[in-house]
């Protein structure tokens, strides 16, 4: 399936989670074997055209797209995960949400320092969670140059926030608007 094709299996929700917001919904396509497995294709071969050792995932939908990528090119996955999930000590980074905070944890043991890392997420909007990953990353020891998201929003600036931050960015579609 083309990109164009995938984005067709986005459903887009009005209002949601507020007025005026038109949220782009990712689990039509996870629904939809074929887009999942295309997806998750087109994710694996920019993952190793970027020589990515690892990929990690943010909770909760990176988990999908991001792990099963990770097992496409048969490499390990590195969760990012919310806090108190892990069972194990962890490394943690704070960052700011639109109203308030919110923390990311990784098991540095997850990471071999130097290692390749390429981070995938479902959507990049502000790019905030996003980068706290990719600084909690490279704190484990990871080197993380390429973030690929499923969708992009690009009027939210976070594509660009992450290359601000030294991360080549691709996603398979963008939506214009928020």
């Amino acid at each position: 399936m083309t990109p164009e094709e995938l984005k067709q299996l986005i459903r887009t929700v009005p209002d949601f989670p507020k007025p005026g917001i038109m949220f782009r919904d990712v689990t039509t396509l996870i629904g939809h074997g074929a887009g999942l497995a295309a997806a998750t294709e087109i994710l694996a071969d920019k993952a190793r055209d970027a020589g990515a050792h690892a990929i990690a995932g943010i909770e909760a939908r990176g988990f999908i797209f991001g792990a099963a990528a990770a097992a496409r090119l048969g490499v390990p996955f590195v969760p990012v995960r919310k806090p108190g999930k892990l069972p194990v000590p962890v490394l943690a980074m704070d960052y700011a949400l639109e109203y308030g905070t919110d923390t990311l944890e990784v098991d540095p043991a997850a990471v071999i320092d130097g290692q390749s890392v390429v981070l995938i997420d479902d959507l990049i909007a502000t790019g905030g969670t996003a980068h706290a990953a990719v600084q909690l990353l490279r704190r484990a020891g990871a080197v993380v140059s390429r973030g690929l998201f499923v969708i992009d929003l690009p009027a939210l600036g976070g594509a660009d926030r992450l290359r601000g931050a030294d991360l080549t960015v691709d996603a398979i579609m963008a939506f214009e608007g928020d």
